[in-house]
C-alpha cells in the first residue's frame, strides 16, 4: 500500500497596515459637526488676527475727536469708541494679543506643569509628596486671585499678565499627567527599559512621556479658552493690557460706562470673547472625544 503524502494548503493571511492614532482622530473628529463648528471658529479668529493689517482701512490707535462714539455705519462697520477710535480695528488686532497670550501661556503651563509631574510620579516617595503639596497649596486659591497677587508683584503688564496666567496653571497639567505616570510607569515595556540600564531621563522623554500627551493637548485646547477669559479679567481690572492696547478685556474696562448711550462698544469685544472662548471649548470637547481609546 503505497502511502499518500496529502498537502493542505493553508489561506494566506493579509495583514492590514496600521493606521497613525492620529489620522484615525482626524477621521472621527471630521464626523463631529460640533467639533468642526469649532475649529472653524479658531481658524477664522486666528486668520483675522494674522492679517488684521490688510483687513482693515482704520489705524487701531486712530484718535479722532470728531467721530467720538459713531454708531456702526458702512465706514466704521463696529462704530467708534469714545477716542473716536473704530472698533472693529481694534477687535481685529485684539485678536493677536487674546490668541497670542492663550497659547503662550498654555504652553508655558504644559512645559513646567509636564516637568514637575513627570517628576512627582515617576520618583515618587518625598518628591511626589513635597510637588503634590505645592500643587495643593495652589489650587486652594481662586485662580483669578491668584493671577492678581503674581501681577500685582511684577507690575501691570500683558507679559506679566501671561506669566500670571501660565503660573495659575501648571497644577492643573502637573496633576493630570502625574497621574498617568503613576499608571504608565507599571507597563511591562518600562520595566524592560529599566532591566537593560536605560537611563531615567531617556525612559521619562522617549517612552513615558510620549504616552501621556493624549490628555494634555485636550486639556491644552480647553485651556487656552480660560487663558483668554483669564486675560480679559485682568485687563478688565486694568492688571494686564494698559491704556491704549487693543485688548478685548481692557476694551471692555473703558467701555462700560457708555453701556446705555453706546452699548456697541461693549457689545462686540464681549461677543469676540465668548464666540472664541466656545470655539476653543467646541473643538476641544470634540478633540477628547476624538482621541479618546473608547470611541474606536
Amino acid at each position: 500500500m503505497k502511502n499518500s503524502l496529502q498537502i493542505v494548503a493553508e489561506p494566506v493571511k493579509v495583514v492590514a497596515p496600521k493606521k497613525s492614532l492620529w489620522i484615525d482622530a482626524w477621521k472621527r473628529l471630521k464626523k463631529q459637526r460640533s467639533a468642526m463648528i469649532g475649529l472653524t471658529i479658531v481658524l477664522f479668529f486666528i486668520l483675522l488676527g494674522v492679517f488684521a493689517q490688510f483687513l482693515t482701512s482704520h489705524p487701531y490707535d486712530g484718535f479722532n475727536t470728531d467721530k467720538i462714539l459713531i454708531s456702526p455705519n458702512s465706514e466704521h462697520w463696529f462704530g467708534t469708541d469714545d477716542q473716536g477710535r473704530d472698533i472693529f480695528s481694534r477687535i481685529l488686532y485684539g485678536a493677536r494679543i487674546s490668541l497670542w497670550i492663550g497659547f503662550f501661556s498654555v504652553i508655558g503651563s504644559i512645559i513646567v506643569g509636564c516637568y514637575l509631574g513627570l517628576i512627582a510620579g515617576f520618583y515618587g516617595k518625598w518628591v511626589d509628596t513635597i510637588i503634590s503639596r505645592m500643587f495643593d497649596i495652589m489650587l486652594a486659591f481662586p485662580s483669578i486671585l491668584l493671577a492678581i497677587a503674581i501681577v500685582a508683584v511684577l507690575g501691570p503688564s500683558l507679559f506679566n499678565a501671561l506669566i500670571a496666567i501660565a503660573i495659575i496653571n501648571v497644577p492643573t497639567y502637573g496633576r493630570l499627567i502625574r497621574s498617568r505616570v503613576l499608571s504608565v510607569k507599571e507597563e511591562e515595556y518600562i520595566m524592560s527599559s529599566k532591566s537593560i540600564g536605560m537611563s531615567n531621563s531617556r525612559i521619562l522623554f522617549q517612552h513615558i512621556l510620549p504616552n501621556c500627551m493624549t490628555p494634555i493637548i485636550v486639556q491644552g485646547t480647553l485651556g487656552i479658552a480660560t487663558a483668554i477669559l483669564e486675560a480679559a479679567a485682568l485687563g478688565f481690572l486694568g492688571l494686564g493690557a494698559q491704556p491704549g492696547e487693543p485688548e478685548w478685556g481692557k476694551m471692555l474696562s473703558d467701555s462700560r460706562q457708555f453701556l446705555t448711550v453706546a452699548p456697541w462698544t461693549l457689545l462686540f469685544p464681549g461677543f469676540a470673547i465668548m464666540l472664541t472662548v466656545v470655539g476653543f471649548n467646541m473643538f476641544g470637547d470634540g478633540l477628547r472625544d476624538a482621541l479618546d481609546p473608547k470611541t474606536k
